[in-house]
């Protein structure tokens, strides 16, 4: 149980109205208990007053009248007709108030430590940008203005620098005739609506979800076919905002755009091509699109490199663009250079063909009546050169004019188109030949009258010792000088009588045709042929590289 005493020393920490009640209510209880042992008459009327005032407390609507009895108006105290249960949830209560107003302190102490301690903090650093802001305290102020205008709207033109780092090309298509390009692209202006106070702080930084709520540049790709804005993990997109209301809005984007392509030298060419930006809406007279930073504009990664082409250089132009519908509008050009490498080429295209050529004239060193190995070499490489012209057209643009590789495989294939030609040309002689020598053999077979008689056709060009190796025969005719023909036919008699050791030694010969097998026109294709190919390389390669 608790004493008067507990309840006294608690109504004094307490303090206040609640503690003058549990101090009041503790001194009737020891009256009370001072009359209940029997303590003196004395005593008893100031017990009954500070029941009066417990009874009071806990009743405010009772009354009573001054003095020292009780009046029938006002009834005995209710502490006296209290069980003893009752006063002890009575006394848990006041318990439980004290404990809860301890820890109100303690939680008000906390907190005012707390923003003593944020105070300090806030005196070394009093950055706003730092700090955080409320909706109604918003550093920016978008709310405020209207960004669907554009900054100092009505005045003159704003002046909107763009700079651009390249970070690859990505691919070159002769066939779609474009470009794929990855790059950072940066815009800068100044825009007074974003202006905001700060003393250490030079620049708030921002992602892509603050730019759909300002106004920026709308710059887009001239001749572009797709373009799209890196999206992983989140947009690329990031926007600078200084003091002093300079912005700086930057995206990474890949864009594919249109090149026209030259290709009358390929694949000893060099292509210029160029990707431009404007402004859709904005004219000149409302937004100025230039070059931040001249030339030094345009910033390349140095390890940038393709497979075909060598990237020479990298320069920027701006011209104005005119639309009879709208007027005239700035316009930035990003111009590169590319030299294409030959190597490929030349292992893929030149070197075959000119293997296939070469291969052709082998035909010019085989025998003329070998008909089947002239006609199936001929063939081989007039297919083989078609496959190569096919193969290097598939992967070409079906432009109208003639291309360099165009004339060097056209002019090979003539040549293997002619060293067939040339063989048809050696056997038709050679057939016209061997029936005028067939018609001049049924002229004289009836006017010999020598038995035995042989014949032997020689070159015109025989010499003496192959005259003398006719030893032995009798002459018996010879065409006449005006009807003789490129081959000479001589009508040979062998005597029985005075040349029999001769005939033992030329018994395998007789009745054999002498015939030089190699024909005037293979003589001469063996030399015009390289002579001519060889001469039609040094002005190509002369010309074209």
């Amino acid at each position: 149980m608790f004493s008067e005493a507990n309840l006294v020393s608690n109504g004094q920490s307490l303090g206040g109205d609640e503690g003058k009640a549990l101090g009041e209510a503790a001194g009737s209880l020891s009256n009370a208990s001072r009359r209940g042992r029997g303590g003196s008459a004395a005593a008893r009327p100031a017990g009954r007053h500070a029941r009066i005032r417990v009874d009071s407390m806990f009743k405010p609507g009772a009354t009573c009248t001054a003095g020292r009895h009780w009046s029938a108006e006002c009834p005995a105290p209710i502490s006296s007709k209290m069980p003893y249960f009752t006063k002890l949830l009575l006394l848990i209560f006041c318990l439980v108030l004290l404990v809860e107003s301890r820890k109100h302190r303690r939680r008000r102490w906390t907190t005012h430590l707390d923003v003593q301690r944020a105070s300090h903090i806030f005196k070394k650093n009093r950055d706003l940008t730092k700090a955080w802001k409320g909706k109604t305290e918003q550093l920016l102020r978008v709310d405020e203005h209207d960004f669907t205008m554009r900054p100092a709207f009505g005045g003159p033109a704003i002046p909107v620098g763009v700079d651009v780092q390249v970070e690859s090309l990505d691919s070159i298509s002769e066939v779609d005739m474009d470009f794929t390009m990855t790059l950072y692209l940066r815009h800068y202006w100044k825009d007074e609506r974003l202006s905001f106070p700060s003393t250490n702080n030079k620049s708030m930084t921002f992602d892509g979800r603050l730019v759909k709520k300002i106004w920026v540049p709308d710059v887009f790709f001239v001749h572009s076919k797709r373009s799209f804005i890196h999206d992983t993990t989140t947009d690329n997109i990031m926007l600078r905002v200084f003091p002093d209301g300079h912005v700086l809005y930057s995206m990474r984007v890949t864009v594919t755009a249109m090149c026209n392509m030259d290709f009358s030298h390929f694949p000893l060419d060099s292509q210029t091509c160029s990707l431009e930006l404007e402004s859709y809406a904005y004219t000149d007279e409302d937004l100025m699109l230039y070059w931040k930073n001249g030339n030094e504009s345009l910033k390349t990664d140095e390890k940038i490199s393709l497979s075909q082409f060598l990237i020479q250089k990298f320069h920027t132009t701006s011209r104005l663009a005119f639309y009879s519908s709208t007027g005239w509008y700035n316009r930035l050009y990003i111009n590169f250079t590319l030299r294409r490498h030959i190597f490929f080429f030349l292992l893929q295209t030149y070197f075959p063909a000119s293997l296939m050529v070469m291969l052709s004239w082998v035909s010019f060193w085989i025998d003329r009546r070998a008909v089947p190995a002239r006609v199936s070499l001929g063939i081989t490489t007039v297919l083989t050169m078609s496959t190569i012209i096919t193969g290097v057209n598939a992967s070409m643009p079906r432009v109208s004019y003639i291309k360099a590789v165009d004339i060097y495989l056209w002019v090979s294939f003539v040549f293997v188109f002619l060293s067939v030609l040339e063989y048809a040309a050696v056997n038709y002689l050679t057939t016209v030949q061997e029936r005028k020598e067939r018609k001049l053999r049924e002229r004289f077979s009836c006017s010999c009258g020598i038995p035995h008689s042989k014949t032997m056709m020689l070159d015109g060009n025989y010499s003496e010792s192959d005259a003398n190796s006719l030893a032995g025969y009798t002459r018996n005719q010879m065409v006449p000088e005006e009807e003789k023909p490129e081959k000479m036919v001589v009508h040979l008699a062998m005597s029985n009588e005075s040349n029999s050791s001769r005939k033992r030694g030329l018994k395998g010969h007789v009745g054999l045709r002498i015939i030089q097998n190699t024909h005037a026109i293979d003589k001469y294709s063996r030399l015009i042929f390289p002579g001519t190919y060889i001469f039609f390389n040094l002005i190509y390669w002369s010309v074209f590289s």
